[in-house]
């Protein structure tokens, strides 16, 4: 049986603090990103320090195949989509109503170690800002 196309990004992820650029918000103190398998879905788990030392913790679940899920993301989200374009790609949408407000994209640099995640939110005001920053994997 073949590997899936998003196999390299299955794991534990630690955030570079000093990597961060942050167009909304502050950047976080710290963060870890997990990425597993439950079956035909991914499970992401991500928990941070926020700058004002508050913890936070994030799960979400989806198969992915591009097709939107359902999502309670309350005002923010009603439906999820989670592609692998390829094996060193792996993209998560928020949509409400259909219309895509949030993105993640996730891309392996260098020798699959490091993962640049690139978040966009798209506002009322046709403004998208960008928050970006790098994680390293965890041994």
């Amino acid at each position: 049986m073949s590997k899936p196309i998003y196999q390299k990004f299955l794991g534990s992820w630690v955030l570079d603090v000093d990597t961060c650029t942050y167009e909304q918000g502050d950047p976080p103190k710290s963060a870890t990103y997990r990425i597993a398998e439950d079956g035909d879905e991914l499970v992401f788990d991500m928990d941070w320090i926020d700058a004002d030392g508050e913890t936070h913790h994030v799960s979400f679940r989806a198969r992915p195949d591009g097709s939107p899920i359902p999502f309670n993301g309350g005002d923010l989200a009603d439906s999820l989509v989670v592609s692998a374009p390829s094996e060193n790609e792996l993209c998560s949408s928020a949509l409400r109503g259909g219309v895509e407000l949030m993105t993640a994209e996730r891309k392996l640099l260098g020798d699959d170690a490091v993962m640049d995640l690139m978040q966009r939110v798209y506002l009322p005001d046709g403004t998208s800002p960008t928050n970006r920053s790098k994680f390293h994997r965890q041994q």
